[in-house]
């Protein structure tokens, strides 16, 4: 059985590669692409990302609520993990345990999903077609085999299947729309803008916020975490008495600073994201590249996900239905020992390759 996931960043990239304008969102059509290229099923990372969203808010709060040493920085990424791994293996008690939104599909896909429809886990090769060239690394990394499955098989890059796509003679911009399978294709907005710099966080925050409160911030969007350049401060007023400091960026360079920080004892903040590429994975290593306007894409792409997520009725990785049946039938609860023998991981001091 051959299944298939995409990231939410990529239907707001792989549209230009096919002629259309920057920042056009082509997830239905890429639903349909996928089934004409022969996966049996197709589902979107961008619900895993609502469970990510799920575990990491549950994290970040029991942490502040047991006043442990912050602050916590998120785990998304991994050419940032490897990065810290080498550079900053003193960060590692910073670190989230949650996996990656990829890591955390591929581990239901082959418990959770494979249950459910009666199939074995290892009759089953799941694909992720990702904006990055470090998730080929993370999908081999042995800490995620889960009950001796590898939760990702293989990665393709967003330019690697517009080359697929292309050889099948299949043009995006003109096949109908297609849709995801359920229960593992439904997602929200808050998922959605986890392509873009600062989303994480601002998905966290929303989430968090309503675990502590039980209603949703009256304004969901969080607008001083995102950015595309440079380090992004923010404050949220959860309770009258928890008051949650954020800082979001991307670049390594942007990274060094921050852990520096941490390193030196400074950080005077609860909450953490850090994105490698500028500007988060609608910029990631693996998306289509035009070298003339690369700038204007960029915004582009970023304005994409942000119109997506305000057109979802449903804003917040906690109104995702399927997300709801997900712990109510199989996790029972966030940060459950399920949840955790699933979707946590640990990470390890690396290394540093010599040239």
């Amino acid at each position: 059985v051959n299944v298939v996931q995409v990231a939410p960043s990529i239907s707001a990239t792989i549209g230009e590669a096919f002629g259309l304008p920057a920042g056009t969102d082509v997830n239905a059509k890429l639903a349909k692409a996928l089934r004409m290229l022969g996966f049996d099923h197709v589902f979107d990372t961008t619900f895993a990302a609502d469970v990510t969203i799920m575990e990491e808010a549950h994290e970040l709060v029991e942490r502040i609520k047991n006043k442990e040493p912050g602050p916590m920085i998120s785990t998304c990424c991994p050419a940032w993990i490897k990065f810290m791994e080498q550079e900053f293996p003193d960060v590692i008690p910073n670190m989230s345990t949650c996996k990656s939104p990829m890591q955390m599909m591929g581990a239901l896909v082959k418990s959770y999903w494979a249950k459910k429809k009666n199939i074995d886990p290892k009759k089953i090769f799941s694909v992720a077609i990702m904006p990055c060239t470090a998730k080929k690394f993370e999908a081999e990394r042995p800490e995620f085999v889960t009950d001796g499955n590898k939760n990702t098989d293989a990665v393709l890059t967003t330019r690697e299947l517009t080359r697929m796509l292309k050889t099948a003679g299949i043009d995006l911009a003109k096949i109908p729309d297609g849709h995801f399978d359920d229960p593992l294709g439904e997602s929200t907005g808050a998922g959605k803008i986890f392509g873009s710099a600062g989303g994480v966080m601002e998905a966290a925050l929303r989430t968090a916020y309503w675990m502590v409160n039980k209603k949703n911030l009256e304004k969901v969007e969080i607008t001083d975490v995102r950015g595309l350049t440079g380090i992004q401060k923010a404050i949220v007023q959860i309770t009258p008495d928890l008051v949650v400091k954020t800082v979001a960026t991307s670049s390594l360079s942007n990274a060094r600073k921050v852990c520096e920080l941490i390193r030196a004892g400074k950080a005077d903040f609860d909450f953490v994201e850090i994105m490698a590429c500028p500007g988060g994975c609608i910029n990631g290593g693996g998306q289509p590249r035009d070298a003339h306007d690369e700038g204007d894409n960029l915004e582009k792409r970023a304005t994409c996900l942000y119109r997506l997520d305000q057109q979802n009725p449903r804003r917040c990785s906690h109104e995702n239905q399927s997300v709801i049946a997900l712990y109510d039938q199989y996790l029972k609860e966030m940060g459950s020992e399920e949840a955790h023998h699933l979707l946590h991981t640990r990470y390890y001091p690396r290394e540093q390759v010599d040239e």
